[in-house]
């Protein structure tokens, strides 16, 4: 036998090994997975699908606003802070689906309006400008669709929460108990499913992008503007699918009650086994109404307001308000986990308020880097793709380190991932690209750094999720889904305040036109450099400050 066999042969043990690594990894994280999943899984899950596949218009959006409207960097910056703002209405929201369990289903319906209003706005200003413009300006056509939308998603996600507790089976088919460390596990299942429906949502909308925007770099402005008009259409979609998911639910709620009728269960039995049983069901707390009926009057009447300010005012109450309520709420909770919960929300709170660089920094490589709109589809593709991948390979991270640990190496890597954003400002593609004989461009660049960067952005939440449905009571998991949820959406909104005014300190302009054509509005992107250096040293320091606070006070009987 020649050397050369017997390294072959040699190597064999190596490579069998190997693989059965591979599957025992598939088993545990992917294939375990889908042995959990239930047909009962299927109606939030469909609710999920529809709220990830709400990106489908966000890169038309971007390009509509640059090239139909005159909104500012600053200005789309705290337009993005009252788009996040509903999120915190989960909260009274959230209560009132515990106190009206067998009535939910009307909030999805009344969402489904609500995002298909939004979308026929935007369909209506593609589709006739010249006709919408004479009843409003086109700018306020654009503030109210987005303000629409979000108020109808919040409805929907409220909903979803509600049904994920729904779906998870207390008794078995022969109507005997199921054991409370099995109800567990497929609690943080469904969870987990959950984010896969909402990251499997954008990865369809990153597909669909690529496709339709195929091309696009030899399109006139019409051919563009049909395919906008396109997206819109198919958008439409969106809302559609979310009532089929109550549909769904209805259905297999009444396929459930005629089998168990079948097996001879009397009505009142058929109630307890398939609804909440009397002791779940939650008293009123006034406490969480009244906080968040105060909450929304402010919200509203400062946002209605000429007051200077007015969206800091309105941050810093709703703060408050919300952690009032969750110190209010968490007080039947042992001291031990409610400071578990306080410490995993400040964590995630600092992670999530990192500012963004805004509006600009799209601008910028739209304008100088000559990214169109389907390479950002492909961008969106990679992200989502890798993003689903890095549910699953960081599945057992998330489930074995503390969210200290999590959140650390999170803020670490997405640090240094950060300073190709930086390095292609100044111009380093220009000398790779020269170096590489044109292969390691721009766009290779942004590829890369995509690619590594976008596993690692949903992480984060999915140990708060796990928490709440493995360790809220019971008859009050939606409110505590709608209260922490609120808290850390308000994270997102401070993010936003942190980027309207870093985009006050450095001003960021696109090139502007009249319909006439003259440029009323010069591009002015020197400032961008100084811009991204701070957001990338914030997105370092606020988590890692987070962290150190947390482990030094509500964290430090855990450890």
């Amino acid at each position: 036998m020649s050397r050369h066999q017997n390294s072959i042969k040699g190597d064999e043990p190596a490579v069998t090994n190997l693989m059965q690594l591979w599957r025992n990894w598939l088993d545990r994280n992917v294939y375990d997975l889908a042995r959990q999943m239930r047909l009962s899984y299927v109606p939030p899950l469909m609710v999920y699908l529809a709220a990830g596949l709400s990106g489908l218009t966000g890169i038309v959006g971007t390009f509509f606003v640059k090239e139909y409207l005159g909104l500012s960097a600053e200005f789309l910056a705290a337009l993005s802070f009252w788009v996040m703002l509903p999120w915190a209405l989960k909260m009274p929201l959230g209560h009132l689906v515990d106190l009206l369990w067998r009535y939910k289903s009307g909030l999805i319906y009344l969402g489904a309006a609500l995002i298909a209003s939004s979308l026929l706005i935007m369909t209506n200003l593609l589709a006739d400008l010249d006709f919408m413009t004479h009843l409003m300006p086109a700018e306020n056509w654009y503030i109210l669709a987005s303000l629409l939308a979000p108020i109808g998603y919040v409805m929907q996600d409220i909903v979803a929460d509600a049904m994920t507790v729904e779906a998870v089976a207390r008794f078995d088919e022969q109507g005997k108990p199921i054991s409370q460390e099995q109800i567990l596990l497929a609690h943080t299942t469904m969870q987990t499913l959950g984010r896969v429906a909402i990251i499997g949502g954008t990865l369809l909308v990153a597909i669909a992008n690529v496709y339709l925007f195929s091309g696009v770099e030899t399109m006139s402005a019409a051919e563009k503007a049909a395919v906008y008009l396109t997206v819109y259409h198919w958008a439409l979609l969106i809302p559609v699918i979310s009532i089929f998911g109550v549909l769904l639910s209805s259905w297999q709620r009444s396929q459930e009650e005629w089998r168990l009728a079948a097996l001879g269960y009397e009505f009142a039995d058929i109630e307890r086994l398939l609804g909440r049983p009397v002791t779940e069901l939650p008293e009123i707390n006034w406490w969480l109404l009244g906080g968040g009926l105060g909450f929304t009057l402010f919200a509203a009447i400062m946002g209605l307001a000429d007051v200077r300010s007015n969206e800091e005012i309105v941050f810093a109450g709703s703060l408050v308000i919300v952690l009032f309520l969750m110190w209010h709420l968490t007080q039947e909770l042992a001291v031990r986990e409610r400071n578990q919960l306080f410490g995993t929300a400040l964590v995630i709170f600092a992670f999530r308020a990192v500012p963004t660089t805004g509006a600009g920094e799209t601008w910028w490589m739209i304008d100088v880097l000559d990214f169109d709109q389907q390479f950002l589809s492909q961008l969106s593709l990679i992200t989502s793709a890798l993003t689903l991948f890095g549910m699953f390979l960081f599945r057992r991270f998330m489930a074995e380190r503390p969210i200290t640990y999590i959140v650390a190496v999170l803020t670490v890597t997405l640090t240094l991932l950060y300073l190709p954003n930086i390095a292609l400002f100044y111009g380093v593609h220009e000398w790779t690209q020269a170096h590489t004989g044109g292969v390691v461009d721009a766009r290779f660049i942004a590829l890369v750094d995509t690619a590594l960067e976008s596993p690692l952005g949903q992480i984060a939440m999915i140990p708060m999720l796990a928490w709440i449905a493995n360790s809220a009571p019971q008859r009050l998991k939606a409110t505590y889904f709608a209260v922490m949820a609120a808290f850390v959406n308000l994270a997102l909104s401070f993010s936003q305040l942190l980027t309207k005014a870093l985009n006050q300190w450095f001003v960021i302009t696109r090139e502007v036109k009249d319909a006439t054509g003259t440029v009323t509005v010069s591009a002015d992107y020197s400032e961008l450099g100084v811009l991204l250096i701070i957001v990338m040293l914030l997105s370092l320091a606020l988590p890692m400050l987070a962290i150190l606070i947390a482990k030094r006070t509500f964290l430090a009987e855990q450890q």
